[in-house]
C-alpha cells in the first residue's frame, strides 16, 4: 500500500450548524465564517505534501474543498459515498424538536446507536459500509503517501471507530474544518491527531458540532 497517511477534514460552518439543525444530505452552503475557516485551513495544509483530496459531493464540503484546492493546486475528487449520514425525516430539525416530535424513535436511536435507521434515512452501520468501500477504492488507486478525505462528522467518526483500535467515536467531537490524521503502523492504522484546529487561532470559533456523538 503506497498511502501512509490519511488526513480527514470536516467542512466549514453553515448557518444550520450555528442553529443546531441536523443537516444530513440537505445542501446547506457555508456561511461567511465557514468560508474564512476553509481559507485558514488551506494555508495550514498546503505544506503537508497531500497528493490528492477526495470530498463529499454536498455543497458545504465542495465549497470547503474548492477553498483548499486554491492552495493545493489540484482539483478535488467528489465522491457521494463520503456524504454525511442521511437522516431522512429529521433533516432540518434540532435535537429538542426531534425529542419532542419523534420521542419514541429518538429513544430507539439512543438505545441502538449503530443499528438504528432514521425514518427514510440511514443507520451508522449504513454509513460505515459506504465509507469503508470508498476508502478501499481510494487506497487501491492512490500512489501518493498523504491523501486528504473531506467528509462529515458521523461519516468520519464511524470509519475511524472501525479501523482504529480503541477509538470510541462517541467520545470525540469534531469542529468545523478540524483535521484528524491517521498513519499506517504495523499493517494497521494509528491515530496521530484528532480534531486539530490550530489553524483557527485568531479566528472566531463556534461550538457548532453537527449532530455530534448521537447522530
Amino acid at each position: 500500500m503506497a498511502v501512509k497517511r490519511l488526513v480527514f477534514i470536516r467542512p466549514g460552518e453553515t448557518d444550520w450548524n450555528r442553529l443546531g439543525r441536523w443537516q444530513g444530505w440537505v445542501n446547506i452552503p457555508l456561511n461567511e465564517l465557514g468560508e474564512r475557516q476553509a481559507r485558514a485551513l488551506a494555508n495550514f495544509i498546503r505544506h503537508i505534501g497531500m497528493s490528492a483530496l477526495y470530498t463529499s459531493d454536498l455543497k458545504r464540503a465542495l465549497k470547503t474543498a474548492e477553498c483548499l484546492a486554491e492552495q493545493l493546486n489540484f482539483a478535488p475528487i467528489p465522491d457521494e459515498r463520503l456524504r454525511e449520514r442521511n437522516i431522512g425525516l429529521w433533516q432540518g430539525l434540532t435535537r429538542d424538536e426531534m425529542q419532542a416530535w419523534y420521542s419514541d424513535e429518538y429513544a430507539q436511536m439512543l438505545a441502538q446507536v449503530n443499528e438504528y435507521r432514521v425514518p427514510s434515512g440511514e443507520s451508522r452501520k449504513d454509513v460505515l459500509v459506504r465509507m469503508r468501500t470508498a476508502l478501499d477504492d481510494i487506497l487501491a488507486k492512490e500512489q501518493g503517501e498523504t491523501i486528504g478525505i473531506l467528509s462529515h462528522t458521523t461519516a468520519i467518526k464511524s470509519l475511524l471507530g472501525a479501523i482504529i483500535p480503541g477509538y470510541d467515536p462517541l467520545d470525540v467531537n469534531l469542529d468545523n474544518t478540524s483535521v484528524t490524521t491517521i498513519r499506517v503502523k504495523d499493517g494497521g492504522w494509528e491515530l496521530v491527531a484528532v480534531d486539530d484546529v490550530i489553524h483557527l487561532e485568531g479566528l472566531e470559533r463556534r461550538a457548532s458540532h453537527e449532530l455530534e456523538a448521537k447522530q
